[in-house]
């Protein structure tokens, strides 16, 4: 597998976040190309400690790529410390997510990706303004990726937040400046065939992949393989 996400795909990769080693194990044995720390228990975007991470970086291997969290900061001495924190763990990238406010200090910005370099990824939310400049801005700080996610796990799911053109618009001007993109957001494994249609560089699942659709259960290995099922199925529907 390569070590880098594409920002062009062809098909999008498989996001699946774990909470702990023997998650991330389960999942890269089921099928996840991306494997993402994070903690389900402590909202949309909640940071596990760094020994866990590490420890889950040891349980990959290698098998997959390896993504964590760097939580919620809400202003920018914080955000170049918490992408800091979690680039010294090993993980290949970073994600961390950034306020309206945040998305408009570009020296915040520039800070984090050297915090992480080649390696940081935006997470913004769907119920925020999504601005078109956006994605240009984080590319001219140094970030490498950008996604969306929602932050309120309420039963929205990213699909009745954003519309078909918005999403589109946002993966297009991510790979027009040559980030990664990333979709998520309480999805389904039937969301897989509309959003692929978006190119994005991976779809992220929690919620959808556990047992009873709930995000803080445990991880079924069953619905983590269809998951990696439907979109190698994506792969024959264009070869058709």
């Amino acid at each position: 597998m390569s070590k880098l996400l594409p920002s062009a795909p062809a098909l999008p990769r498989l996001l699946v976040s774990v909470r702990d080693a023997a998650e991330a194990g389960l999942a890269a044995a089921a099928g996840a190309d991306l494997v993402d720390a994070k903690d389900p228990a402590r909202g949309a975007l909640g940071a596990l400690a760094p020994e866990m991470v590490r420890a889950i970086v040891a349980e990959i291997r290698g098998r997959a790529l390896t993504s964590a969290v760097a939580g919620e900061p809400g202003e920018g001495e914080a955000l170049a410390r918490c992408v800091a924190a979690m680039a010294g763990t090993g993980v290949d990238y970073v994600k961390v997510a950034l306020t309206p406010a945040l998305r408009a200090e570009p020296e915040a910005l520039a800070a984090a990706a050297r915090a992480a370099p080649q390696r940081l990824i935006a997470v913004l939310f769907a119920e925020d303004a999504l601005r078109p400049e956006d994605p240009a801005r984080l590319a001219a700080a140094g970030f490498v990726g950008a996604m969306i996610d929602t932050a309120g796990k309420d039963g929205r799911r990213l699909p009745d937040l954003l519309d078909v053109a918005r999403r589109d618009a946002f993966t297009q001007a991510c790979r027009a400046c040559g980030l990664v993109s990333g979709l998520a957001g309480s999805l389904r494994v039937e969301d897989i065939p509309l959003l692929a249609d978006h190119r994005p560089g991976y779809l992220g699942f929690r919620g959808g992949l556990c047992a009873g659709n709930r995000r803080t259960d445990a991880l079924d290995p069953a619905r983590i393989a269809a998951a990696a099922a439907a979109i190698r199925a994506l792969a024959r529907r264009d070869a058709a």
